[in-house]
């Protein structure tokens, strides 16, 4: 009999969130399934992990069938615990967050956990995908997103993902129109307004809450903006190295980092280094 892969599964939204059994329903066609996931809800938590603090893991009841663990810390501290205690002896063939309730498009990415339970996957030399529909609604329908979940899924686990990277996969909002297909795309330069409406708690205390809009400023037809918006699946392959190289000559050829006169302190060309200061 073909050896089953074995595939890690985690979130943001907490392990009974309707999204991640979505996504366990669909890996448990396609391989063996261990489940780590937050305890509760770690939305925004970008890539934040447990430190100074306990961490708990414990057995959970969350699946029928399927090994599972709910963990007190972030979506980072998951893939770190499933790596190094919980699979210690096994090494996923994969690692799969979300499906995430709400988009992780643009530049969301860098404060959603379930991409950062993905790159965590990825830094530790795991292959991985984070999953993230684009619907806030409370009654969210993640029906439309199973084909391609198990399409894209079937794909990395064959071709492999490149070392050292992370596919952002978003899905459109179900709708009357059938998915169009899926597009792999850069992220959009893009970015939320933010705006901080101060308010009074009943007690006369102050506050603020976080509002805002999302702005899209890049008007290129390849990024993941665009697709979502022609009702595409949009996979956005991430790294974390997040080195400009490109700027790297430009430092080193335009600024003068290291000039040959550079004085020494304590020599003689601070004997008046503080005059005319303050």
């Amino acid at each position: 009999m073909e050896k089953k892969p074995l595939i890690l599964v985690s979130n943001d939204d907490g392990i009974t969130a309707p999204g991640i059994h979505v996504l366990v329903k669909v890996m448990q066609r396609i391989g063996e399934v261990v489940v780590v996931a937050p305890d509760g809800p770690q939305s925004g938590m970008g890539h934040a992990i447990t430190i100074g603090n306990t961490l708990r893991l414990d057995k959970s009841l969350a699946f029928d069938e399927v090994e599972s663990y709910e963990c007190s810390g972030t979506p980072a501290d998951c893939v770190k615990l499933a790596k190094h205690h919980v699979l210690k002896d096994r090494k996923p063939d994969l690692v799969v967050s979300g499906i995430n309730h709400g988009s992780n498009s643009s530049i969301s990415v860098l404060y959603s956990g379930t991409m950062s339970a993905a790159i965590e996957a990825a830094i530790e030399g795991l292959p991985a995908i984070g999953f993230s529909l684009c619907d806030y609604g409370h009654d969210i329908d993640f029906s439309h997103t199973e084909e391609f979940v198990e399409r894209i899924t079937r794909q990395a686990l064959e071709h492999g993902v490149p070392k050292g990277v992370a596919l952002n996969v978003n899905f459109p909002k179900k709708s009357d129109n059938p998915i169009a297909g899926i597009k792999v795309c850069r992220q959009a330069r893009a970015k939320w307004e933010e705006e901080f409406d101060e308010r009074q708690d009943p007690r006369g205390r102050g506050y603020f809450w976080l509002t805002g809009s999302f702005v899209n400023y890049d008007q290129g037809d390849d990024t993941d903006e665009a697709a979502l918006a022609q009702n595409y699946v949009s996979v956005v392959p991430c790294q974390f190295d997040m080195t400009a190289h490109h700027t790297i000559t430009t430092l080193n050829n335009d600024w003068n980092l290291n000039p040959s006169s550079e004085p020494v302190l304590g020599s003689k060309n601070y004997e008046n280094a503080g005059e005319g200061l303050g």
